[in-house]
């Protein structure tokens, strides 16, 4: 990838990528979503970049992006390594579902596609601040079965906050469809990860966004083999969006320990509203 079709010269395309890709893994952290997220509509948009390798060159982001924040969120305590390993399962079978049937689906209807998720997120979360308690004296549920249930640090940093996880085979069923969407829009879908664990799972939603961190890096690896195998990760265009995604992570990581759950929630909805409108605009009107 070059950047005539912008009239910048290959070092100055990569250079604009890069700083590009650094805000975009800064907001993927802070939000949970991935830094593919506002990656592919910064590569079609701006850099005029054909989809299906913005898609390659995202998921190599989003694993950057998991390895990147996702371990300082694990050492912290946010993230729920249980609630991740088990939802992906979930989500690694529907990657590979949905990496393989992006290749018969044209660019402007994944574009569509891309923006009706997005505009879905912006509007379906509704904020929950209460933490859900198991009732003692009553019947097991799965998450206590599974061992699910959690704990994160309190906003004071004095102690610990003990939540308990509901509606399980729910919140399985919404990842799976996670995993097709992350398959074909090559988002890692973290916009809906969050989304079922908040809302659906009634998890609290700093541990949602940790969590989907924690997930999207292996759910992206699921569906970007195909893309690889198929000639659309272009190693020049997937360094600096890896490396740019890569340090914005990191900081965004930082960020999110001192940041308000009314900020995150604010930040997450604005982001992915624009963003939404941009692409289902562009994939209707054939620019992409």
């Amino acid at each position: 990838m070059d950047g005539d079709e912008i009239g910048v010269t290959a070092p100055e395309f990569s250079a604009l990528v890069l700083a590009g890709s650094f805000i975009a893994g800064g907001l993927g952290a802070l939000t949970g979503l991935g830094g593919g997220v506002v990656i592919i509509p910064l590569l079609t948009l701006v850099f005029h970049v054909d989809l299906r390798y913005a898609i390659g060159a995202s998921l190599i982001s989003v694993i950057a992006t998991s390895s990147g924040s996702a371990a300082a969120y694990v050492r912290d305590g946010y993230s729920n390594v249980r609630i991740g390993l088990f939802l992906e399962m979930a989500t690694s079978l529907g990657a590979i579902l949905g990496a393989a049937i992006a290749m018969l689906v044209p660019t402007h209807g994944l574009a569509i596609l891309f923006g009706v998720v997005l505009l879905y997120s912006a509007f379906a979360a509704k904020p929950h601040d209460h933490i859900v308690m198991e009732k003692s004296g009553g019947a097991k549920s799965l998450a206590t079965r599974f061992k699910l249930n959690g704990a994160f640090p309190s906003q004071t940093g004095q102690g610990w906050t003990h939540y308990s996880v509901v509606r399980v085979p729910l919140g399985f069923a919404i990842m799976l469809i996670a995993g097709i969407l992350s398959g074909l829009l090559g988002i890692g879908s973290g916009a809906v990860k969050v989304l079922a664990m908040d809302q659906a799972m009634r998890i609290p939603f700093k541990v949602s966004t940790t969590t989907s961190n924690f997930m999207i890096g292996v759910t992206a690896a699921a569906s970007a083999g195909i893309y690889l195998k198929r000639g659309y990760v272009d190693p020049g265009l997937a360094m600096p969006v890896m490396l740019g995604v890569l340090a914005g992570s990191l900081v965004g990581a930082r960020m999110l320990m001192a940041a308000s759950v009314s900020r995150l929630r604010l930040i997450f909805r604005t982001v992915i509203l624009v963003l939404a409108l941009e692409m289902i605009y562009n994939g209707a009107t054939g620019r992409i």
